[in-house]
Protein backbone atom coordinates (compact mmCIF):
# COMPACT_ATOMS: atom_id res chain seq x y z
CA UNK A 1 0.00 0.00 0.00
CA UNK A 2 0.98 3.89 -0.94
CA UNK A 3 0.02 6.98 -0.01
CA UNK A 4 0.15 9.99 -2.02
CA UNK A 5 -0.16 13.20 0.22
CA UNK A 6 -0.34 17.12 0.27
CA UNK A 7 1.64 19.18 3.23
CA UNK A 8 0.84 22.76 4.29
CA UNK A 9 3.38 24.98 5.80
CA UNK A 10 1.68 27.49 7.75
CA UNK A 11 4.67 29.55 7.97
CA UNK A 12 6.13 29.83 4.09
CA UNK A 13 1.66 29.43 3.38
CA UNK A 14 3.26 26.72 0.74
CA UNK A 15 2.31 23.16 0.13
CA UNK A 16 4.22 20.26 -0.67
CA UNK A 17 3.30 16.77 -2.49
CA UNK A 18 4.73 13.75 -2.56
CA UNK A 19 4.03 9.85 -2.06
CA UNK A 20 5.36 7.14 0.43
CA UNK A 21 4.74 3.78 1.95
CA UNK A 22 4.48 4.98 5.75
CA UNK A 23 2.93 7.98 6.01
CA UNK A 24 3.59 8.72 9.66
CA UNK A 25 7.41 7.77 9.12
CA UNK A 26 7.41 10.47 6.47
CA UNK A 27 5.92 13.51 8.20
CA UNK A 28 8.45 13.19 10.85
CA UNK A 29 11.37 13.13 8.55
CA UNK A 30 9.38 16.42 7.23
CA UNK A 31 9.41 18.17 10.17
CA UNK A 32 12.74 16.84 11.77
CA UNK A 33 14.86 18.63 9.03
CA UNK A 34 15.89 15.52 7.48
CA UNK A 35 14.18 16.52 4.34
CA UNK A 36 16.16 19.27 2.61
CA UNK A 37 13.59 20.28 0.30
CA UNK A 38 10.89 21.26 3.36
CA UNK A 39 13.56 21.99 6.48
CA UNK A 40 13.08 25.71 5.31
CA UNK A 41 9.65 26.13 6.02
CA UNK A 42 8.84 23.57 9.09
CA UNK A 43 6.49 22.80 10.68
CA UNK A 44 4.41 20.57 8.45
CA UNK A 45 0.32 19.60 8.39
CA UNK A 46 -0.96 16.79 6.62
CA UNK A 47 -4.14 18.49 4.77
CA UNK A 48 -4.79 15.62 2.16
CA UNK A 49 -3.66 11.95 1.42
CA UNK A 50 -5.08 9.02 -0.18
CA UNK A 51 -4.04 5.25 -0.37
CA UNK A 52 -3.23 3.60 -4.01
CA UNK A 53 -3.01 0.10 -4.46
CA UNK A 54 0.94 0.20 -6.09
CA UNK A 55 3.76 2.79 -6.32
CA UNK A 56 3.48 3.12 -10.16
CA UNK A 57 0.01 4.43 -9.26
CA UNK A 58 0.96 6.49 -6.28
CA UNK A 59 3.97 8.19 -8.47
CA UNK A 60 1.35 8.84 -11.27
CA UNK A 61 -0.99 11.08 -9.13
CA UNK A 62 2.12 12.53 -7.35
CA UNK A 63 3.23 14.12 -11.10
CA UNK A 64 -0.08 15.09 -11.72
CA UNK A 65 -0.80 16.87 -8.49
CA UNK A 66 2.93 18.72 -8.33
CA UNK A 67 1.50 20.21 -12.31
CA UNK A 68 -1.57 21.86 -10.33
CA UNK A 69 -1.21 25.23 -9.82
CA UNK A 70 -2.10 26.72 -6.11
CA UNK A 71 -5.88 27.58 -7.04
CA UNK A 72 -6.38 23.71 -8.94
CA UNK A 73 -4.76 22.19 -6.06
CA UNK A 74 -7.00 23.49 -3.64
CA UNK A 75 -10.19 22.82 -5.43
CA UNK A 76 -8.71 19.22 -5.70
CA UNK A 77 -8.30 18.44 -2.48
CA UNK A 78 -11.73 20.11 -1.28
CA UNK A 79 -13.36 18.08 -3.95
CA UNK A 80 -11.41 14.50 -2.51
CA UNK A 81 -11.50 15.63 0.94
Amino acid sequence: MYFVYILHSKSCNKYYKGQTNDLDDRLKRHNSGYENTTSMCRPWKMVWNTRKETRAEAVALERKLKNLNRERLEAFMKKYS
